[in-house]
């Protein structure tokens, strides 16, 4: 599969596991990877938010890329995140192409005091230091502008823009601004899909697809084909899921989905502060009962009403 249609589709955003130590496992993460790659998830991405990304070290972040190449085997692209400061997120775009990734999202930077021209020269850093893979930006925070972004655009290898922000109009603004060869990904996961997809958006983020990935697939589909009532029913019935994971102003996202698997018989550890751990009662038990009432317990049978990618 090529980047392109990779960028289109689902980009799955894996958890980074830990043992009892609290030491990187990647190991656990085969059976994840597995069952989202069978389920038809377009391309893991290791190394982001859900990933637990501002949690690991660099050391980690490399550890983690090199583990998840391995692990997927060439069976689909993989996208690696990077980022933090200018020196780490170069040694993470050098390790990255080095461990054969397919393309580099680079995380945009939480500095203070960051300013659009100096978003430039970090990323065309990165981009010099990742030899000649391509580039998705990662915008969580559109304030630095219509005409930054488009500039940010312009540096090459730039091929992809992942838009995590919830506004549907400026990222119609920005679209238009930039070259036409870009796509533009639903950054904010399966809820927010649809009324980016109405502007120009393409594909989309996922964490359910450490947990669920046949609903994502079935979701993408249904975008895909323009169907968006289908779609938005199909996103109605996970709903739950990331509410639980918007709690705390964001706090539990990455703790929705590790109790999710922690239910499934997947245990990837305990999530770092300062991100909650565990679930309060009350999470716990809305997530156990979105799990039980979609077959997603551990001993239980098939998701019901989800066809995997191969019989679509």
């Amino acid at each position: 599969m090529d980047l392109e249609t990779a960028l289109a589709g689902i980009s799955g955003i894996l958890v980074t596991p830990f043992d009892e130590e609290d030491t990187v496992a990647p190991a656990k993460l085969a059976p994840i990877i597995d069952r989202a790659l069978v389920a038809g998830v377009h391309m893991p991405v290791v190394n982001g938010n859900t990933g637990e990304f501002y949690a690991l070290t660099t050391h980690e972040a490399v550890e983690m890329v090199h583990a998840v190449t391995n692990l997927v085997d060439g069976r689909a692209p993989v996208l690696a995140g990077v980022g933090r400061g200018i020196h780490d997120a170069i040694h993470l775009a050098h390790e990255s192409a080095k461990a054969g990734a397919t393309a580099i999202m680079v995380h945009q930077p939480p500095d203070p005091f960051v300013s659009p021209r100096g978003m430039v020269e970090y990323l065309k850093r990165i981009a010099d230091a990742a030899q000649g893979l391509p580039l998705m930006l990662y915008l969580r925070n559109d304030a630095i502008g219509t005409a930054a972004i488009a500039e940010l655009c312009t540096v090459e290898g730039v091929k992809g823009v992942k838009w995590a922000t919830p506004n549907p109009l400026k990222l119609s603004d920005a679209i238009n601004a930039c070259d036409p060869g870009i796509t533009w990904v639903a950054g904010l996961a399966e809820v927010w899909a649809p009324a980016l997809y109405s502007v120009g958006a393409r594909g989309f983020t996922s964490g359910l697809i450490n947990v669920w990935p046949e609903r994502s697939v079935a979701i993408c589909d249904a975008l895909s084909a323009g169907d968006y009532t289908k779609a938005n029913a199909l996103i109605a019935d996970m709903r739950v899921f990331e509410d639980i994971r918007a709690d705390e102003m964001g706090g539990t996202n990455v703790t929705g989905v590790k109790s999710a698997l922690k239910m499934q018989g997947l245990d990837c550890g305990d999530v770092r502060p300062p991100g909650a751990w565990p679930l309060t009662l009350t999470q716990h038990a809305k997530l156990k009962s979105f799990m039980q009432d979609n077959g997603l317990l551990a001993g239980t049978t098939e998701p019901k009403n989800v066809r995997t990618h191969a019989q679509t």
